[in-house]
């Protein structure tokens, strides 16, 4: 096979990694797969990882016969050994367009909760199936010196002895790897404010709560509600230490946070009567409109709201709302664009659903009814084949426009949109509007 062609990647049982280079690698979207265009691969970020994927079986494409081939077991002479699929996780920053490509063996155990991208060797090195959509290197692990981390540690520890908070945040930078919580210990981007042991939806895909031990969480929840003046110190800290900050309520280790909305209503208004500097952001699920409008009375600059689709009946099939609607969802983005706050969107992608045209189309008239500011393409961590089983969809291939063509056909229908994976700034929404 010529060399300008993506290989197919497959692993052995130990683990190690070959290039099949008589088939080409291959995507999928909803268990189907697609052969890849050169054009659109992009180098493998240092920062990313690559997965194996146990009682999965890589998928190649034989130009030769023009079929997608099964590979159970090694290609190479001799060999009787069965392999395994390669997936990669990409780095912050960048979307995922493709799946990486197997058929599931036997009835496997569901995938951990990340996301998992085709990949291939070309030209000498690992490519992926991605598009960039935020430069900002706030998560890179390159501007992450862990001995400055540890050693801030020690000063905050001697500085702030009773802040529990604060102590939740150091296990989640040295135990969990958060970088959010590794920001906020190297005083830079965005400080994150975890206040919620508890939720009121039951996401498929929530990375601190799997009852019946479904999957393995990756990072537990916090186990108690902060009070409104150890969130307000915690902030300050950040705030205060720096040049172009955030600070954002709705981490990965916490519930929702509106469910202890009147605890966060009172921390931004300590907050705000002792700096107006920065963005106070909330990641949230919307779901309580009367508690966002009070937060942006005391003071709340912006909100994210974490969406995997457009579209009620799978929005309510992934998260599985409990005691709110989807009504109260776009209730909530109306009070704050009435507000005069920030609204982005997490925008959870999942190849073969986001790209199809269905919901390409449901999200342009979202867009247009509701003006919100920003689009976060992010990632969704989910098992790739487990997510369209329960969400029962069928995808067609036909009916599949691609993520790069959604991104390009969103943002130049809304030029105004931003796109990003990161919650901006206040400097970088000036920017925004100066352009």
């Amino acid at each position: 096979m010529a060399k300008d062609i993506p290989a197919l990647i497959i692993a052995d049982k130990n683990k190690k990694i070959y290039e099949v280079p008589f088939l080409e690698a291959t995507g999928m979207k909803g268990g189907r797969f697609f052969r890849l265009d050169p054009g659109k691969l992009i180098k493998l970020h240092p920062d990313s990882e690559l997965f194996f994927l146990p009682s999965r079986i890589p998928v190649g494409f034989d130009p030769e016969t023009g079929e997608y081939i099964k590979v159970e077991k090694s290609p190479f002479k001799k060999s009787t050994q069965p392999c395994y699929a390669v997936a990669a996780f990409l780095s912050p920053g960048y979307t995922a367009t493709y799946s990486a490509s197997y058929r599931e063996k036997g009835e496997p155990s569901i995938l951990p909760l990340f996301s998992y991208a085709a990949v291939t060797f070309y030209k000498g090195e690992f490519y992926a199936t991605g598009i960039r959509v935020d430069r900002e290197k706030r998560q890179e692990l390159a501007g992450m010196d862990q001995r400055l981390i540890n050693e801030n540690i020690g000063k905050f520890r001697r500085s702030f002895p009773k802040n529990r908070l604060i102590r939740h945040l150091e296990r989640c930078a040295l135990t969990y790897c958060c970088p959010a919580a590794k920001n906020f210990f190297l005083q830079r981007y965005e400080g994150p404010l975890p206040t919620s042991p508890k939720c009121n939806a039951r996401c498929i895909g929530c990375i601190s709560h799997q009852p019946g031990g479904r999957c393995p969480v990756t990072q537990p929840r916090i186990r108690f509600i902060p009070t409104p003046e150890e969130i307000s110190q915690t902030a300050l800290v950040h705030l205060n230490a720096v040049r172009d900050p955030v600070v954002s309520f709705g981490q990965g280790c916490e519930g929702e946070p509106l469910m202890a909305g009147e605890t966060l209503v009172k921390a931004v208004d300590l907050i705000r009567r002792k700096t107006k500097k920065g963005i106070i952001n909330l990641n949230t699920n919307a779901s309580r409109p009367d508690i966002i409008k009070k937060l942006f009375d005391a003071g709340l600059d912006s909100i994210r709201v974490s969406l995997n689709s457009v579209q009620e009946d799978h929005y309510n099939a992934y998260y599985k709302p409990c005691g709110y609607s989807f009504r109260d969802v776009m209730r909530s983005i109306k009070e704050a664009k009435k507000a005069g706050g920030f609204v982005s969107i997490n925008y959870l992608i999942m190849p073969g659903f986001t790209d199809s045209k269905g919901e390409f189309n449901a999200l342009k008239r979202f867009l247009s009814r509701t003006n919100v500011d920003m689009i976060q393409w992010r990632n969704l961590n989910y098992d790739p084949i487990a997510y369209f089983k329960d969400l029962k969809i069928d995808i067609k291939p036909e009916g599949v426009i691609g993520v790069e063509n959604v991104i390009k056909g969103v943002h130049e229908g809304f030029p105004r949109l931003m796109k990003g994976y990161f919650n901006p700034s206040l400097g970088r929404m000036r920017r925004r509007e100066r352009s």
